[in-house]
């Protein structure tokens, strides 16, 4: 069974940076593309960014283009989200998520389409608050 660890999470200023980590169970990246998503106060799941494990593509939503860097270091087991110059907007609870299926099924030539049943194991969160 897959399990993932969300950790990072914390509570900032406009303008500043976090790193998230997600810590998988082994053979995760080997088996699944994986994703970082969120859910704002109030609002649905919604995806922020997604790898294709093998080659380390990564695919953004239109928000986190450029503010956020999705990774992945398989002698860990590890999945990161960089962010940077966070806003208000980005306040949410964030999880690492297994896509149920290869990335090219949602994603083509940099776009990308998610429904929240996409996702298939997520891990417990980790609470994101931007706020002056």
């Amino acid at each position: 069974e897959v399990q993932l660890a969300e950790s990072g999470g914390g509570l900032v200023q406009p303008g500043e940076s976090l790193r998230l980590s997600c810590a998988a169970s082994v053979s995760t990246f080997t088996n699944y593309d994986m994703a970082w998503v969120r859910r704002p106060p109030g609002k649905g799941l919604e995806w922020v960014s997604a790898i294709h494990s093998a080659s380390g593509r990564a695919y953004y939503e239109e928000s986190a283009e450029g503010r956020f860097t999705i990774s992945m270091d398989n002698a860990k087991n590890t999945l990161y989200l960089q962010m940077h110059s966070l806003k208000t907007e980005d306040t949410a609870v964030y999880y690492c998520a297994t896509l149920r299926f290869t990335i090219s099924t949602y994603c083509s030539t940099g776009f990308c389409y998610f429904l929240p049943t996409d996702f298939g194991y997520l891990g417990q969160g980790t609470q994101v608050t931007v706020s002056s």
